[in-house]
């Protein structure tokens, strides 16, 4: 029972954070199109703007699969304070509300309460993307393997600004060294 309260901690530190922000500006716009098919599976977080229910979370990722009912499956998955710690994972379901480019979800870990999910850059081969928050107060740059190569990461980083989305925030997340 202690997960779903830990969730709903996230669910509402986020809704906490975007009602903090003192003047609205307008939310960065996402990507043109997400091919679901493509995007499914699992991606490591290789940086993120920081808050607390992330705080002493390592090697963490989230997978992405179909379900039945045509929502997604979003795990959310990570170890405590050490790579060497077991894994934990916060089981949650998405699902798309803008289907025109499949690039805006709604995310729930705790019912009745659930997030906006937005893709604001994707590579083209769907090696890395950068999801955050509606107003992309809360960010998540993922990638397909456990790090990026540092020329790579700085093309995102200027694609962001490019796109009026700050990114001096984002702190690493320790991840195992990449597979051989």
């Amino acid at each position: 029972m202690r997960r779903p309260v830990t969730v709903l901690f996230v669910l509402l530190a986020a809704f906490g954070l975007a009602a903090c922000s003192s003047m609205p500006k307008p939310a960065p716009a996402t990507v043109a199109r997400v091919d679901l098919d493509r995007y499914l599976g699992r991606w490591y977080v290789i940086s993120h703007v920081p808050y607390f229910l992330e705080k002493g979370k390592v090697a963490t990722y989230d997978t992405y699969a179909r379900r039945p009912d045509g929502k997604l499956v979003n795990n959310f998955t990570f170890r405590e304070k050490s790579l060497d710690a077991p894994e934990k994972t916060w089981e949650g379901v998405a699902w798309v509300t803008d289907t025109a480019t499949n690039a805006t979800w709604k995310v729930q870990f705790v019912w009745p309460f659930s997030v906006t999910y937005k893709i604001f850059a994707l590579d083209p081969d769907y090696r890395w993307a950068v999801v955050g928050t509606g107003d992309a107060g809360l960010l998540w740059v993922l990638a397909r393997e456990t790090a990026l190569p540092t020329p790579t990461y700085d093309a995102i980083l200027a694609e962001l600004r490019a796109k009026g989305i700050d990114p001096a925030k984002l702190a690493f997340v320790p991840q195992p060294p990449p597979a051989k």
